[in-house]
C-alpha cells in the first residue's frame, strides 16, 4: 500500500477519511498533533520543551516537527505506508518533506485531495465533534452520529468540540487554507501524483472513491 497525503479544506471530512483508511488498512494515521502529544508524554528534553511551547500558545516549530515525523516514519510499522493528516500545511513543509523522503529512500506515495463546496463544508461545523483518545470525527447533523449520544462508539468516552468550530472563525480557516495548502495541490499535480474525490456527499461515498483510487 503506498503512503496517502490526504489534503482538504476545514470540515471536508479528512479527519473521518483518514480514521476509516486506518481501521480498513491497518495503516498508521499520522497527524502532527499526535505526533506532539506522543512526544510531550515520553516525559524528556525534548517533550518538556515542546510542553511548554503548547502552554504558552507557542508555535512548535517546522524543524522539531519534521524531527518527529522521520523518527516516526522510520518505524516498522510505517515501512508499508502511512496516512498523513494535517501534513505538510504549506510548500515549505513539502519541500522539507521531500528532502527527507530522499533521504531515507522513500517513495512519496500519493495525494488525495478531498474536494467540497465552501457552503457546504461550513454547515458541517456546527454539528462536529471528535473523540480526544482515538481522534474518530462524529457529527450530530450528518449520517455520522455516534451509537450513543454524546460518546465515542470506540472508546465509550465524551467527545470534545473544537473551540474553533464555528461560522465566525470557519471564514479565516479557510482563507488560511486557500493561501497555505491549497498551493500543495498543484505542487504536487506536477509530481504526476494527485487524486481529487468529491467530499461534499455521504462519506460513505466519499471512501468509495478513495477505494477506487487504491485499487482495492
Amino acid at each position: 500500500m503506498k503512503s496517502i497525503i490526504l489534503i482538504a479544506a476545514p470540515a471536508a471530512g479528512k479527519g473521518t477519511e483518514a480514521v476509516i483508511l486506518k481501521e480498513q488498512y491497518n495503516m498508521p494515521h499520522i497527524s502532527t498533533g499526535d505526533l506532539l502529544r506522543a512526544a510531550v508524554a515520553k516525559g524528556d528534553e525534548r517533550g518538556n520543551m515542546i510542553n511548554e511551547l503548547i502552554t504558552n500558545g507557542k508555535f512548535v516549530s517546522d524543524d522539531i516537527v519534521l524531527e518527529l515525523l522521520k523518527e516516526k516514519i522510520l518505524e516498522p510499522a510505517c515501512e508499508n505506508g502511512y496516512i498523513l493528516d494535517g501534513f505538510p500545511r504549506n510548500i515549505a513543509q513539502a519541500e522539507a518533506y521531500d528532502k527527507i523522503l530522499e533521504e531515507i529512500k522513500r517513495d512519496i506515495g500519493i495525494v488525495i485531495v478531498l474536494d467540497i463546496d465552501k457552503e457546504i463544508a461550513k454547515s458541517r461545523i456546527s454539528g462536529r465533534y471528535s473523540c480526544p483518545k482515538c481522534g474518530k470525527v462524529y457529527n450530530i447533523n450528518t449520517n455520522l452520529k455516534p451509537i450513543n449520544e454524546g460518546l465515542c462508539d470506540i472508546c465509550n468516552i465524551e467527545l470534545t468540540r473544537r473551540a474553533d468550530d464555528n461560522p465566525d472563525t470557519y471564514e479565516e480557516r479557510y482563507n488560511t487554507y486557500l493561501e497555505k495548502t491549497e498551493p500543495l495541490i498543484s505542487y504536487y499535480d506536477k509530481k504526476g501524483i494527485v487524486y481529487h474525490v468529491d467530499s461534499g456527499i455521504s462519506s460513505e461515498e466519499t471512501h468509495k472513491q478513495v477505494v477506487k483510487i487504491l485499487g482495492e
